[in-house]
């Protein structure tokens, strides 16, 4: 993979050789001062320069008036001065030579219509020139291995997990945590408002970076989706995610935070699904997450062992583990023999294996090497003060370390396994998720890039072309056809044979049984030719503008099972497919699965699968199973209508009738672009 170099060309930001503080102050209490003094403290081996025209000298250093007047241009600037001042220091750092530029001042783009000008032209000073800009409004970056701290507070700990966010709060306290745990980071950037680098060209910067081991991204929205899925492509390593703005007062709150895009969730989940993006929903998972995907040994397979000392840790541990599907079963007898010469005789064999609570570190240390054979992975709890646990347990072995309980003995032992690079996880519940977490990584293989489009204002297809679209593509439909006129209404209905419906063809009319354009169930000449009647009277009365194109006739599907598949164009991703159980269902539950394209025949039977009602899919209390493989074909032709069509923004076949030998679709919306 080649490298661009306006990806390469951050390592002006995150591995300078020389570094500007424009806003550097003499006063502690200024933030000018402390990242400065950060930068110092930090150990940067690289010149550093404090720009203030009003001092002569900052912490030992001599003050330069200007970016310009340093004799060798410096890799990197930190600007911390007032936001009106900004762009004129962005076009003096281009003008001198300098390569990147990080923006701890706020008051832009989330600050209104003059702050987004003034960002505006920040941006156009740092593209005239080709400087590479972080922020504005945001919290630094430090690199522990470089080392550069250019942000607060001053954290030097190394390690392997590399930190995007868009809160500098939220991304300082994952960082804060990493380092009171011994774990450290391999870097952390806080983007803040994103005007030029964005969570896309910092995913693709820390895929090829040699100190990280795992990229964990804090986002609000993603700026620009064709980017962000390229880099998500090319990742190599594991990517976890703390998307906010899942709600409605979310999604509003991330807007107005930093002029975020926060798309409908249920499009990011499709996303993250789809490119194997570990999704966290709490701070404390994206913490357990990213830990342990950095420092956990991936298992071979699903199958756990608990040892511990206590019960109730157990009963919690075996809850966890049935409800990720892990595999807790029994000791083999063989393992059961191996075991009883070194465990007390009250203790309990089985699994888990409880050594009660005068337990030792040594105890622990013979059962863990003589099961270990037998499990994927050992869950060790120590669930009481267990002095010298850290010296029975293995970095990279198949062991899960849950440390519940044994106050000052625990935090020692915990930071001693965490210098030792193992993970711990403070209850069982937290361990085993993030154990899951691991267990579901995979190698991804995506054949093709989805297309990206943006929408416009549509109008509807007549419902008959609407059925010809869907039919031409594979899509069994119950039998239609377009009547004009009572006669032939009742014709096509008795070729048919009944019963029948009859459905209102107009491109004007969305919600056909609103305006009276449905009747179903017609069972005789004489109710469709009453029907035809009634139908048109209703509709001229309630729609008296409305183009009318006909009347479609369509024969009654057989009672089965509702379901309901769609298509839509969103603005930043462009078509997805959605699946869900049909009729009032889908309105009540909300339970459906959405994929990006392209959409290969496994996503489509995961779509399927993943719902919460599949269980009624899949037969219930001896119902028959529905044909899946048929629903699968029907989400497969959406996809091949999406990719085929550009100018249609929109599919709804609602409902699709399931059987176990097949489907009917028996209606069907297409919106189009205008003018097509």
């Amino acid at each position: 993979m080649t490298i661009p170099d306006s990806i390469t060309q951050l390592d002006a930001i995150l591995k300078p050789k020389s570094v500007a503080v424009i806003g550097a102050s003499t006063s502690p209490d200024k933030m000018g001062h402390e990242i400065l003094k950060n930068i110092i403290d930090s150990g940067f081996k690289g010149a550093v320069y404090p720009i203030n025209p009003k001092a002569d000298i900052i912490l030992d250093l001599i003050c330069h008036k200007s970016v310009k007047d340093i004799p060798k241009p410096p890799d990197m600037a930190v600007i911390i001065i007032p936001a009106r001042f900004v762009p004129q220091a962005v076009q003096e750092c281009g003008e001198a030579g300098v390569k990147g530029a990080v923006i701890i001042t706020g008051g832009f783009s989330e600050a209104g219509d003059e702050g987004e000008e003034l960002q505006n032209q920040v941006v156009e000073a740092a593209q005239r020139f080709g400087v590479r800009v972080i922020g504005p409004n945001c919290q630094g970056v430090n690199n522990p291995h470089h080392p550069l701290c250019a942000s607060w507070p001053l954290l030097t700990y190394q390690g392997k997990i590399s930190l995007i966010s868009q809160s500098g709060t939220v991304g300082a306290a994952m960082m804060d945590w990493l380092s009171e745990d011994k774990l450290g980071t391999a870097s952390f950037v806080s983007m803040g408002n994103r005007a030029d680098v964005d969570e896309a060209d910092l995913i693709s910067y820390f895929n090829q970076d040699s100190n990280t081991e795992v990229i964990a991204a804090y986002i609000e929205g993603i700026k620009r989706p064709e980017r962000f899925i390229q880099a998500v492509e090319e990742l190599k390593k594991p990517l976890v995610v703390l998307k906010s703005g899942r709600t409605p007062k979310g999604k509003v709150a991330a807007e107005s935070h930093t002029k975020a895009l926060a798309g409908a969730d249920a499009i990011y989940e499709a996303l993250f699904s789809k490119y194997d993006i570990c999704r966290a929903y709490t701070a404390e998972e994206f913490y357990d997450y990213a830990k342990a995907l950095a420092y956990l040994k991936p298992p071979k397979g699903n199958r756990i062992l608990f040892i511990t000392t206590s019960g109730g840790a157990a009963i919690l541990a075996m809850d966890q583990a049935e409800q990720e599907g892990l595999d807790a079963s029994p000791l083999p007898e063989e393992l059961v023999a191996a075991i009883t010469p070194i465990i007390p005789a009250h203790a309990i064999k089985a699994n888990p294996i409880d050594l009660t609570g005068d337990a030792t570190a040594q105890m622990f240390g013979d059962v863990i090497e003589v099961t270990r054979k037998h499990y994927d992975t050992l869950g060790v709890i120590f669930g009481d003060p267990v002095e010298d646990a850290s010296r029975v347990v293995t970095p990279d072995a198949n062991e899960l370390i849950i440390f519940y309980g044994g106050a000052d003995v625990e935090r020692q032992e915990s930071e001693l396994m965490h210098l030792k690079g193992i993970p711990v996880f403070p209850t069982p519940e937290r361990g085993i998720k993030a154990l899951a977490r691991v267990l579901e990584r995979k190698t991804l293989d995506v054949p093709q890039k989805p297309t990206l489009t943006v929408p416009v204002a549509g109008r509807q297809l007549p419902l008959h072309q609407a059925f010809v679209k869907i039919s031409e593509q594979g899509i069994p439909c119950t039998d239609f056809a377009l009547a004009n006129s009572q006669v032939a209404s009742v014709k096509i209905a008795q070729d048919q044979g009944f019963p029948v419906a009859l459905k209102i063809s107009s491109p004007d009319i969305l919600h056909k049984s609103d305006v009276g354009g449905v009747h179903l169930n017609l069972s005789s000449a004489e109710a469709v030719e009453d029907a035809y009647d009634d139908l048109l009277a209703a509709v001229n009365n309630n729609c008296p503008e409305s183009q009318i194109d006909g009347v479609l006739v369509s024969k009654m599907a057989p009672p089965g099972m509702e379901v309901i598949v769609g298509m839509n164009r969103d603005p930043q991703f462009g078509p997805i497919i959605l699946f869900g159980l049909g009729g009032i269902m889908v309105e009540i539950f909300q339970d459906i699965s959405i994929r990006l394209l392209p959409l290969t025949k496994d996503d489509a039977l995961s779509m399927i699968r993943e719902i919460k009602g599949y269980g009624l899919i899949a037969g219930h209390r001896g119902q028959p199973a529905m044909d899946e493989k048929a629903m699968a074909d029907c989400l497969m032709a959406v996809a091949r209508i999406a990719e085929k069509y550009p100018e249609i923004i929109e599919i709804d076949l609602n409902p699709v009738f399931a059987y176990p030998d097949g489907i009917q679709a028996a209606d069907v919306r297409i919106i189009v672009k205008e003018g097509s």
